[in-house]
């Protein structure tokens, strides 16, 4: 079954809505005659919606912008940000730091 996408574009000076491009891929034509009336009407839907393109691909097309893959899988509670410093990871410094000075005085 074909998917339907978008892939925004960047902006003009003269544009009203931000400009995109439809992209539908995974796009299944027996022959040359269907292919032919299927872009006919996506040519019509085009016009339609304001897309600047139309694309259509029997492959799956992967656009970053458009994954939503992380969004369904759910939060590790325990996940953390480390940050390093040259070698070192801030975070050991950090507590290092608070052991040795616990009430904050500089």
């Amino acid at each position: 079954m074909a998917r339907l996408q978008i892939l925004e574009l960047p902006e003009g000076a003269g544009d009203d809505r931000p400009p995109f491009i439809l992209v539908i891929d995974q796009a299944d034509y027996d022959s040359l005659s269907s292919l032919s009336a299927a872009l006919d009407g996506w040519q019509n839907v085009k016009d339609q919606i304001g897309a600047r393109a139309v694309l259509v691909f029997e492959e799956t097309i992967k656009i970053p912008a458009n994954d939503t893959s992380g969004y369904l899988a759910p939060r590790d509670a325990g996940q953390e940000l480390v940050v390093q410093l040259g070698d070192q990871d801030m975070s050991q410094l950090i507590k290092k730091a608070v052991r040795e000075n616990p009430r904050g005085h500089a």
